[in-house]
């Protein structure tokens, strides 16, 4: 492989086309698009400056290396691509690229990044920005930590592990979602989604979880949430008392209990839905004991 090694490399289409480069302790800046169609590339030590940086690529390793902010839109259109101890402070990174590994990465203007794409697999990657991976599929994420609103909108076959999502209006028009060991703090948790399952999980949201087609929450805990459940097909069980629910369309809710329960024999079929509480299960036990 030809090796690029502490250069400062400015003008459009810098390395254009460069097939099996290593390129190291090196500066791109004024000018755009400076590694476009390139091909297996080893990338470590560098900065990025500029627009456009890595588009219509494949097979790409990227270490210890920062785009900033200016190199906004960077990665588009490109597979196969691992990015490891790197911060990616550019908005808009990522858009109809597969299969993508970012371990150890910080990216803290995630703005409108992944979108429309495919494989990605997030471990330790923190993000902060508003419509976190629209439309994506095929997206796996540990210990993932995102502050931005709408994330995940219309994306499909999700499973993330031991992360902590501050995000109004996640997981909206979602598909095959499951979440482990988590905590989730935003309005509008899921509307519209269907196969949310949500595992050992800390929710709280007003009015979380409504439209949803085949919600199923484990051993979770509910605070501070409101007219849950709207419309929604239910397995729920959780270990803390949720505030209201409104409405739920079919299934079985177990809390510890319920501040409001509203069943609108207009809008459902309340024999529908079983409800059970576990405190009021306990109070009739130590009443019944006497």
């Amino acid at each position: 492989m030809n090796t690029i090694d502490q250069q400062h490399l400015t003008g459009e289409r810098a390395l254009f086309k460069s097939n099996n480069l290593i390129v190291k302790n090196s500066v791109f800046e004024d000018g755009e698009s400076p590694l476009k169609e390139s091909r297996n590339l080893d990338i470590s030590d560098s900065i990025f400056r500029w627009k456009y940086p890595l588009w219509y690529c494949e097979n790409v390793e990227v270490s210890n290396t920062t785009l900033l902010e200016t190199a906004r839109s960077g990665i588009w259109y490109t597979n196969n691509i691992a990015i490891t101890d790197s911060i990616i402070q550019a908005p808009k990174t990522f858009r109809r690229g597969k299969d993508i590994r970012l371990t150890n990465v910080h990216m803290p203007k995630a703005e409108e990044t992944f979108w429309n794409c495919e494989n990605i697999t997030l471990d330790n990657v923190q993000a902060e920005g508003n419509y976190f991976a629209m439309n994506s599929k095929n997206i796996t994420a540990v210990d993932f930590s995102l502050s931005g609103n709408y994330a995940f909108d219309g994306a499909e076959n999700i499973e993330i592990h031991n992360s902590k999502l501050i995000s109004k209006d996640a997981f909206w028009n979602c598909k095959d979602v499951t979440v482990y060991d988590s905590v989730i703090i935003g309005e509008y948790l899921g509307w519209n989604s269907t196969n949310l399952r949500f595992v050992n999980c800390y929710i709280e949201s007003e009015q979380g979880l409504c439209y949803v087609e085949n919600l199923v929450i484990e051993n979770g805990k509910i605070i501070n949430t409101d007219l849950a459940f709207e419309y929604s097909t239910v397995d729920v069980s959780v270990n803390t008392t949720i505030d209201s629910v409104k409405n739920p369309i079919s299934g079985t809710i177990k809390a510890k209990n319920i501040g409001e329960l509203i069943m609108e024999e207009a809008e459902i079929d309340p024999t529908q839905t079983r409800i059970c509480l576990m405190e009021a299960y306990e109070k009739m036990t130590v009443l019944a004991n006497n």
